[in-house]
């Protein structure tokens, strides 16, 4: 069983020392393992395995207690598209168009098979691997190209990847209208944004869209008992991305007056409001009752309502990962199946003024992961170590014995799979609004490459871990050191520019 850890929104302090090793001699079982691949969008770790004990998350929690908790997992980039794109390639990101979520349709889309692959998924499919894709893997919300308002098409933002990919729309006939869809088979923009951020319906799981991909990756794990290949299998839940939609039941988990609103609300000290925003994909829903800005914040009882609303999507795709990790341990793949569980990025709900993601703090990059490996010992036990999305593409090959196809930006953690370690330095770079950000053990860093001052942001979470205050102008030796670091994330996305 797991032990609660204590929840800072930008530091987790171990209190996960109480475990029950499996059985096993090594992570490294005979032959070479299967892998399920969960991804959920928007994520931020706000799980009751992560310290919220608001958190209604049973089934997060239990793999968990059965794999290795990462407490401190960042995203390089703080949007949809883009995180992906680091993740499935390994790099970080080199031109502004890997900063974009038309990342995939300008990247990879409609190109023939080329000399390396074009994606992790690629690589274990040429080494031998059944790979199977179940909703948004990539950006698209069924892995194909084409518009919110248009037709589906057969144009694959992932064309080598797969030897199938699927996906249910049900009543919303698209990818696209599901991801966006409410309970009466209506979507965001059908109804020209003209819809409240948020819906509790009297529906059972299959009344909104990951209820439908659940009931597809339980089939595939049926039919998967008889591969004769290992197979990697990735399954994409779109919730708790906005609209945060969720069958009433998982409304009537919490007391709306009970849910705490974020404990540091305001900007931070000492920072140019430029590296924030006025929570626009937010205010796309126009029938919310409050409409949040850096100048106007929402009201304490309106934050409530959006917490719950949240909570509520978080707790609806917890049961629907329950489902998929119920059949792969009745089917027995269990035994021999790495589980990786991956949220794309943070969301600030609420925290320095902002709903939404896309800024380079802490509560847009910080992000859940959850990893179980056949044999693992420490099961239950978390890690405090600094690793980053694109880190998991090498952490895999390694468990799988699968070699590198090309060099990788990341690096593997498999140590910390073996050994839940707290003194190892870890490094994470981040992204976007014009700035590279680099997140250490106790540190974040970050320069922007911008005309307004302050250009330099230092934060340090062991004395401010809820981030509220810019301490860069009283430590030049630290940040002098710490720009030293920043420059070997420095890509060619701001070579050109002086760190």
């Amino acid at each position: 069983m797991i032990k609660k850890a204590i929840y800072f929104p930008g530091l987790m302090t171990v209190l996960l020392l109480s475990c029950n090793p499996r059985a096993g001699s090594s992570l490294s079982a005979s032959g070479q393992p299967n892998i399920l691949f969960i991804a959920v969008d928007d994520l931020r770790p706000e799980t009751n395995a992560y310290g919220n004990c608001h958190m209604v998350t049973p089934h997060m929690d239990a793999l968990a207690s059965q794999g290795r908790l990462f407490l401190n997992h960042y995203a390089n980039v703080p949007t949809c598209g883009p995180s992906r794109f680091t993740l499935l390639t390994g790099k970080y990101p080199q031109t502004k168009a890997q900063l974009s979520n038309a990342v995939f349709e300008r990247l990879t889309a409609g190109r023939q098979r080329q000399a390396l692959p074009e994606s992790m998924v690629e690589a274990f499919r040429r080494n031998g691997y059944t790979t199977i894709g179940i909703g948004k893997i990539s950006h698209a919300a069924d892995g194909k190209v084409y518009g919110y308002n248009q037709p589906v098409s057969d144009k694959m933002e992932l064309p080598n990847s797969w030897d199938s990919f699927l996906f249910d729309a049900g009543k919303w006939q698209t990818g696209w209208n599901a991801f966006f869809g409410y309970a009466d088979g209506s979507n965001r923009q059908s109804k020209n944004g003209d819809v409240k951020p948020y819906e509790s319906a009297p529906v059972e799981d299959n009344g909104y869209v990951d209820g439908l991909t659940a009931d597809l990756a339980v089939k595939q794990i049926e039919a998967l008992k008889s591969s004769p290949s290992p197979f990697f299998l990735a399954v994409g839940f779109f919730k708790p991305h906005l609209p945060w939609n969720a069958p009433q039941k998982y409304w009537d988990l919490y007391k709306e007056d009970e849910l705490p609103v974020s404990p540091a609300a305001d900007l931070p000290a000492f920072v140019n409001n430029t590296g924030w925003h006025n929570s626009d994909e937010f205010n796309q829903y126009k029938k919310g009752e409050e409409r949040p800005s850096l100048k106007n914040p929402v009201s304490a009882q309106y934050a409530r309502k959006l917490r719950h609303a949240y909570y509520a999507s978080v707790s609806y795709v917890d049961a629907q990962i329950g489902k998929v990790l119920d059949a792969l341990k009745e089917s027995g793949l269990d035994k021999n199946t790495i589980v990786v569980l991956w949220g794309d990025h943070g969301w600030h709900l609420g925290d320095q003024r902002v709903w939404g993601k896309h800024t380079l703090s802490e509560y847009a990059l910080r992000s859940a992961l959850i990893i179980r490996a056949p044999g693992m010992k420490k099961s239950g036990t978390a890690t405090s170590v600094v690793v980053q999305s694109v880190d998991i593409y090498p952490t895999l090959l390694e468990l799988a014995g699968v070699k590198q196809p090309y060099p990788l930006d990341g690096k593997s953690f498999l140590p910390l799979l073996k050994e839940p370690q707290s003194n190892t330095e870890g490094r994470a770079y981040g992204y976007f609004n014009n700035g590279i950000t680099l997140r250490t053990n106790r540190y974040r860093i970050t320069k922007y490459f911008r005309k307004q001052q302050p250009v330099i942001e230092l934060y340090d979470y062991t004395n401010d871990p809820l981030e509220t205050k810019n301490i860069a102008k009283e430590n030049p030796e630290l940040v002098r050191r710490l720009l030293a670091l920043l420059e070997a994330g420095n890509t060619g996305l701001y070579k050109q520019q002086k760190i």
